[in-house]
């Protein structure tokens, strides 16, 4: 079977940035399940293992446009320290869920000031492209109750208790 819209696909991979330092890798864990087409991975990651099938292996490199967006100076905001729980101590380096127009968004401090308080809400991994290596360990078709979770059940995917 390949991979196609709505079908499990179950993949080992290496995640490498620009300078081929390791960012994330499934070596030595559970392989990542995932049900094709139901955005739970990048974009550019779901369109180059469109059409391959349980054993292939390829290296991709994936724009930032299609891995987790162009950095957006927009998302950098100054906020005032009390804008954050009373007892706090708010450093460079923590993050938070912010609540937006847009609902909530994981910001992380880039500079406390005084009172005020720098936050970037783009992803860490914004504005960069990246390079994985991948093992395409099994394509199937998902299952009724899978796709009406919108999740992989069994190994490398969601348990339910």
């Amino acid at each position: 079977m390949q991979v196609a819209r709505d079908a499990v696909v179950v993949i080992h991979y290496t995640l490498k940035n620009d300078a081929g330092e390791v960012l994330d890798s499934s070596a030595g864990a559970d392989p990542l399940a995932y049900i094709q087409g139901g955005g739970n991975i990048i974009p550019g990651l779901e369109e180059a293992l469109e059409g391959k099938q349980a054993g292939d292996k390829f290296d991709v490199s994936i724009p930032a446009e299609k891995a987790y967006g162009v950095h957006d100076k927009s998302l950098i905001q100054q906020v005032p320290r009390r804008s954050f729980q009373t007892g706090t101590d708010v450093k460079a380096g923590m993050r938070f869920t912010a609540q937006t127009e847009h609902g909530p968004r994981q910001v992380v401090v880039t500079r406390v000031t005084g009172d005020m308080v720098s936050v970037d809400g783009n992803h860490p991994l914004a504005g960069q492209a990246l390079h994985f290596a991948v093992e395409l360990i099994e394509v199937r078709a998902a299952s009724a109750e899978e796709m009406s979770h919108g999740h992989v059940h069994g190994p490398g995917g969601h348990h339910h208790d």
